[in-house]
């Protein structure tokens, strides 16, 4: 994919979308800042992305240092491509080329590169908590932009500056995702299903994914969207030691287990392992434009 490790300044694109967090007004570049016309203040990191967090608006939690590692090395070894690569023809059939594509709780920027490959005129931004993540993020794309937001709180952006929004295995803001779509556009959710990582539960302790997970997804959404398309994906996966104890560590899932234990469990699976990857990809109109 693209990528660009010099990065320079966030793209004017980018100031077309984003708000001020305090007072709503619009950016532009100033010193190698973003200023708006209040004159808050915001600081490009060396790295290329902007955080908009305030001292009263910081995320609960994020991905640390360690989870962003093992993402990228898990990722960029190819196990969840078949993912990467349904959403991207997804993308390139609800989007236009020059779309404006939002990335909910972005990550890595994995999934929103993936997209913006399949669409050769768009602009993506991805939202984020974690300083690991950003720094990664900024780098995932020549057409990405990275921004540090709780996408739990209202988001800095104009309302209907997006054709699509993408929520991999993120927070769901049911209403921020529909005040910043166009009235046409279209959000794809990606979340796991009962069968996901199956294997590995029992044998490594990790929690159980809700069996009614889709059908809570759904009821989030209701009010704001309506349901258009299903795709489930599953496939399996041969995975060595050293990436099953990256898939875990890359995960909430490491928050509940000691990496000392979890070091142990992997040595004693039989390798190599054999494990389920199984998601469902759906996507959703806005209503009541």
């Amino acid at each position: 994919m693209p990528s660009r490790p010099d990065r320079r300044l966030p793209s004017d694109r980018l100031l077309t979308v984003l708000t001020c967090p305090l007072c709503a007004s619009g950016l532009t570049h100033a010193d190698g800042a973003l200023r708006c016309a209040g004159r808050h203040t915001f600081d490009i990191a060396r790295h290329g992305y902007v955080s908009l967090l305030t001292g009263r608006r910081r995320a609960a939690s994020a991905d640390s240092t360690d989870m962003v590692r093992s993402r990228v090395s898990f990722l960029r070894a190819g196990h969840y491509e078949p993912l990467a690569r349904t959403l991207a023809g997804l993308a390139a059939e609800l989007a236009p080329p020059d779309a404006t594509v939002l990335d909910a709780g972005s990550g890595t920027g994995h999934y929103l590169a993936a997209v913006l490959d399949a669409l050769p005129e768009a602009m993506g931004l991805g939202l984020d908590s974690s300083t690991p993540a950003l720094r990664a993020a900024a780098r995932a794309h020549a057409r990405g932009e990275a921004v540090g937001w709780d996408v739990w709180q209202p988001w800095p952006v104009r309302t209907g500056c997006a054709d699509l929004v993408l929520n991999v295995f993120a927070p769901r803001n049911g209403p921020e995702f529909h005040r910043v779509l166009r009235p046409h556009g279209a959000l794809l959710v990606v979340t796991p299903t009962a069968r996901h990582l199956r294997e590995l539960r029992s044998a490594l302790g990790l929690l159980a994914v809700d069996p009614r997970k889709e059908e809570r997804l759904r009821g989030t959404l209701a009010a704001h969207f309506r349901p258009a398309r299903t795709e489930s994906l599953e496939y399996a996966l041969s995975l060595t030691p050293e990436d099953v104890a990256g898939l875990v560590t890359m995960s909430p899932a490491a928050r509940h287990i000691e990496p000392a234990q979890l070091r142990r469990r992997v040595g004693e699976l039989p390798a190599p392992v054999r494990v389920t990857a199984s998601f469902v990809v759906s996507v959703y109109r806005p209503t009541g434009h």
